[in-house]
């Protein structure tokens, strides 16, 4: 079974939907045991970093999700699902995040509108001449809706990059965790593809 973490934030649903529609076993819930052990868990969201870490530290799911991750299960970030993976945001400063990537999320610094949101074309790395399993399929257009981005200490988690007046992170990747700042339940046969490629894989790069 397929764990999506519902803990109050935007967008769960249409998450479930495209995982259905691709055929998965995947099912909304804040139970930790069930959360514990899933096959595969989904973390994705919406909204504000403060008041969501302030929704999974009141309900334990900080833990839960920090000790998903360390035991290796196949983990997929969208979204706030990835910028609360790191340290902390510019959004709201003091409120710690779930730490288990180095590094913090900033407002786009350049004058243009923001959230961004729309299609954008997603260039895929290749830290240590490996191209991730998950982004291997070929598609490089993916909806995104955000006003803010993670900076990564360390460049090598960083799967995919896109720009916006700049570039800036649009996928990072550590073991079995896996996020990305764009929405693939928004992103048509691109966004399926790559829902596809994450569930038929056995490891990370």
């Amino acid at each position: 079974m397929i764990a999506i973490v519902d803990y109050g934030a935007g967008n769960v649903r249409s998450v479930q939907k495209a995982l259905a529609f691709v055929g998965a076993d995947a099912r909304l819930t804040s139970d930790p045991a069930e959360i514990l052990s899933a096959s595969r868990v989904v973390f994705p969201g919406q909204g504000h970093f403060g008041q969501s870490m302030g929704q999974l530290r009141q309900t334990g799911l900080d833990q839960v999700l920090i000790d998903v991750a360390q035991r290796g299960t196949p983990f997929l970030g969208i979204c706030l699902g990835l910028q609360l993976l790191f340290e902390a945001s510019d959004e709201a400063p003091g409120v710690a995040g779930l730490g288990l990537l180095k590094g913090h999320c900033e407002r786009f610094a350049h004058p243009r509108k923001t959230p961004q949101i729309g299609w954008n074309q997603v260039q895929v790395q290749t830290p240590g001449s490996c191209i991730d399993p998950v982004l291997s399929a070929g598609d490089d257009h993916f909806y995104f809706v955000h006003t803010f981005h993670a900076v990564a200490a360390d460049p090598s988690q960083v799967a995919a990059t896109a720009d916006y007046d700049g570039p800036f992170t649009a996928a990072v990747r550590q073991g079995a965790l896996f996020a990305a700042q764009f929405h693939p339940e928004k992103s048509g046969h691109a966004g399926l593809n790559l829902l596809q490629s994450w569930l038929r894989e056995d490891a990370s790069c």
